[in-house]
């Protein structure tokens, strides 16, 4: 198994490549964490990378250089690290995106967490990290019944080189999933399998956090709200979905789990671990099998929205309520749906803000305000800003982005509009989205109504809002 990526020592000298590069070349790939084959933790020793061109350094040299990446550290992380020591992060990805969503998370929001390992359906190494197959936990018998590893098998045999540009796509994603991308089907069976891996990984623990590859964590809100909250008792933290009657944390905006919850629900899965299949086979979304299993130990989930967000930042309603809350004065701790390039974008804007040192918590309202009303409210084509309420003219209107617009500030109550020139279809709401790129689609807002708006809200939040039970 495997932790945060690792800086890699910088040795080489003309006299002492060749015997380098012999070592660099038999040793295997080895990682801050690793797993023996009776799985037990041991400490894998540090790699050599030859450069050519570099020098030998010195221990004064060396003593510098440490001091050097030390500084970049702190710069880069602040004390995120020290204090996400206790807190183990799993990332959850598989071999249809693993390497086109896995690198950025890397380089950014992974860059800071100490402790975490990347579980997949496949073995491989990207970007220096080892993914583990977490599904090896499952039951011989499981895997040759159900249809869903059928891709799993050829995975093992082929590798990804062997998927098919149709099992490699990004399905879109409806209300039952990406039902048409064999990778996704798959995944339903990772979540109760990688309870028992991150155990084996990191047994010692007070917080464990399972995220995807699309999932956005805002670390230092997380860490300050953990600090709030007992991992001895048990925690399942999520925001809510539901199938049936069954309430469940949605995974993709990422799930939290104490310590305590973890080693009830292996002890349950060491018991019953082929009924647990059973059930999963019967369900189409992993993550409300991971609450059937907690629901029959007694765990039920604390609905963690809007601290955890189940879309994106220009996609989220930050005014209105839900579950009798407004976000605006909630801490952000996940976002989900980011592209690799949005991930990067909110990583950037993420560290500058509390880089600054005036900023102990990043608000919904400090990125509404920052990342959507700062940037994006201006007349936009090809831009949906996801405006809800159809509107209908009556002849001889002619439906067009002017008539939308000019309908929109007619009515006190409208805050922005969007015209569908191949639908001709008007919308208008009386709130406020970014909204996302659509062709053939214009966007506007009502900028001073808006801002009116953001007026309100700016003083409106006297203390922090958290969600405990």
């Amino acid at each position: 198994m495997f932790t945060s990526p690792r800086r890699w020592t910088l040795i080489a000298s003309p006299f002492l490549a060749l015997v380098l590069v012999y070592y660099l070349f038999v040793t295997p790939d080895t990682n801050p964490i690793a797993l023996n084959s009776q799985g037990q933790r041991m400490q894998s020793e540090p790699e050599l990378l030859i450069l050519e061109g570099t020098h030998h350094l010195s221990e004064d040299e060396n003593a510098k250089q440490k001091v050097s990446d030390a500084s970049f550290e702190e710069d880069r992380c602040g004390k995120l690290r020290k204090d996400m020591e206790s807190v183990f992060v799993v990332l959850k990805t598989g071999a249809t995106e693993a390497r086109e969503k896995v690198p950025v998370q890397l380089r950014t929001t992974l860059q800071c967490v100490p402790n975490y390992a990347v579980f997949s359906d496949y073995e491989e190494t990207i970007h220096g990290v080892r993914t583990y197959d977490v599904l090896q936990n499952v039951t011989e018998f499981t895997m040759n019944n159900e249809p869903e590893f059928q891709v799993y098998h050829r995975l093992q045999d082929v590798g990804p080189e062997g998927l098919t540009d149709e099992e490699l796509g990004d399905d879109s994603n409806g209300p039952f999933g990406k039902t048409n991308n064999p990778g996704w089907k798959l995944d339903k069976w990772k979540f109760l399998p990688m309870i028992d891996g991150a155990l084996e990984v990191q047994p010692d623990a007070k917080w464990y956090i399972f995220i995807e590859a699309d999932t956005y964590m805002v670390w230092p809100n997380l860490v300050n709200w953990l600090a709030h909250l007992d991992h001895t008792r048990d925690y399942y933290l999520g925001s809510p979905m539901q199938i049936g009657n069954i309430l469940f944390g949605y995974g993709g905006a990422g799930i939290i789990l104490s310590s305590q919850t973890m080693y009830h629900l292996h002890d349950y899965r060491v018991k019953h671990q082929s009924e647990l299949e059973h059930m999963t086979s019967q369900e189409w979304a992993g993550d409300c099998a991971l609450a059937q299993a907690l629901k029959d130990i007694h765990i039920d989930l604390t609905w963690a929205w809007p601290m955890m967000m189940t879309s994106r930042p220009h996609e989220i309603d930050h005014f209105s309520e839900a579950y009798g809350r407004q976000p605006w004065c909630y801490p952000a701790v996940s976002y989900h749906h980011l592209s690799p390039h949005e991930i990067e974008e909110m990583w950037r804007f993420d560290r500058g803000w509390f880089k600054s040192g005036k900023n102990a918590l990043l608000l919904h309202g400090d990125v509404y305000r920052e990342m959507v009303h700062n940037r994006s409210l201006a007349e936009r084509p090809d831009w949906d800003n996801l405006s809800p309420a159809i509107i209908d003219f009556d002849p001889p209107t002619e439906p067009s982005t002017e008539a939308c617009a000019d309908a929109c500030s007619q009515n006190s109550d409208c805050l922005q509009f969007s015209f569908n020139h191949e639908l001709q279809s008007c919308k208008h709401a009386s709130t406020t989205f970014g909204g996302v790129a659509t062709n053939g689609t214009d966007s506007g807002w009502m900028t001073h109504r808006v801002q009116r708006l953001l007026n309100n809200f700016q003083s409106s939040c006297p203390e922090v809002q958290y969600i405990f039970n």
